[in-house]
């Protein structure tokens, strides 16, 4: 077959046989992630024409002000992986608390957890900047025939058997990993079905574009300055100056810089001493992603997947991106943090 005209369904079955559990259970679960994706992206793309835009009048369990497009894909991604009864428990950004699916006769058979950001960097739609979606897939680890806990999903992130990302911009892709390299698709909207465009999607080792938002820069530890700093600073060959790429919806800028080459940072700040990002919803698929394509993914000290979970809206600093790039920002905030 022809991998450039190769569909997003045509390449989960055939590679359905690299999944640790061959039921067609995953394959079915990320068709549906593919379905509900199609449906929000719709109604992303005419958000300038519907009343869809703007602000919810409600906050999440994150005292954020919740978009109407953040309820809408909140909605539209649960109903779409309940009534298929593919997973036993969804848990969502935008919840308090997980939600429990029973299979037929409530039997709870269904073996895999989702943990979803249903509607990533959603205060840019109303200035029609890209936005996305970011899943990630656990097997239970509680018996089967029971209801979910808590448990199935304070998982570390090595524990991930699939993630991924939708990016909702000026084409929407789908770009995700089963542990065996990453691939993105793209969706031709004429037909409404998503092409394998970027096979084998690695991270160059190097990049020279770094992603913060230096507006919070006073608020920095040392470590995150001084490596900022080393980024715009002029080497004796007249190389360095990095480039400073931040658009705020971390889909957008972890995608451009798995492409480009660059690191993301978002650090603790003197705010928000954990940082500001989801380790469940955010971080771990991320780092699964960063990884599976040659990337990595800390929290500037500590392997973002190697985090023992404790709650279900945990925060986390973050540093995502090209090897090289990730490890010295991570050399300066061991330096900065000695004594």
């Amino acid at each position: 077959m022809n991998k450039t005209f190769q569909t997003l369904g045509e390449f989960i079955i055939e590679n359905q046989s690299e999944f640790a559990y061959s039921s067609g259970e995953l394959s079915r679960l990320i068709n549906s992630i593919r379905l509900a994706a199609k449906v929000v992206n719709h109604e992303v793309n005419k958000a300038g024409l519907v009343d869809i835009t703007g602000a919810a009048g409600d906050t999440n369990i994150q005292g954020e002000d919740q978009q109407k497009l953040d309820v809408y894909a909140n909605e539209r991604f649960i109903q779409t992986l309940t009534n298929r009864e593919i997973v036993c428990g969804i848990a969502s950004e935008e919840n308090d608390d997980f939600i429990t699916i029973e299979g037929h006769n409530e039997d709870h058979q269904n073996k895999y957890v989702v943990l979803i950001d249903p509607l990533d960097g959603s205060s840019n739609i109303d200035v029609n900047v890209s936005v996305g979606t970011i899943f990630s897939i656990y097997r239970r680890v509680t018996k089967s025939g029971t209801p979910v806990t808590i448990d199935d999903f304070l998982q570390k992130g090595n524990q991930q058997v699939a993630a991924g990302y939708i990016v909702y911009g000026t084409s929407t892709m789908i770009v995700y990993t089963t542990g065996h390299g990453v691939n993105g698709f793209t969706l031709n909207p004429a037909i409404g079905t998503y092409y394998l465009s970027h096979p084998n999607m690695k991270f160059p080792e190097d990049g020279h574009i770094y992603s913060i938002n230096e507006g919070n820069y006073i608020q920095f530890p040392q470590g995150v300055k001084d490596y900022i700093k080393y980024c715009q600073e002029e080497t004796e060959d007249g190389e360095r100056p990095y480039t400073s790429r931040y658009i705020g919806s971390l889909v957008s800028d972890i995608h451009r810089n798995m492409i480009k080459g660059g690191i993301y940072i978002y650090p603790e700040t003197s705010k928000a001493p954990n940082g500001k990002l989801r380790l469940l919803y955010e971080c771990n698929p991320m780092a699964f992603l960063a990884e599976q394509a040659g990337g990595k993914a800390s929290n500037g000290y500590q392997r973002i997947m190697d985090i023992q979970p404790t709650e279900l809206h945990q925060r986390v600093p973050f540093f995502c991106g090209s090897k090289n790039m990730v490890t010295k920002a991570e050399e300066f905030m061991a330096k900065s943090s000695k004594p």
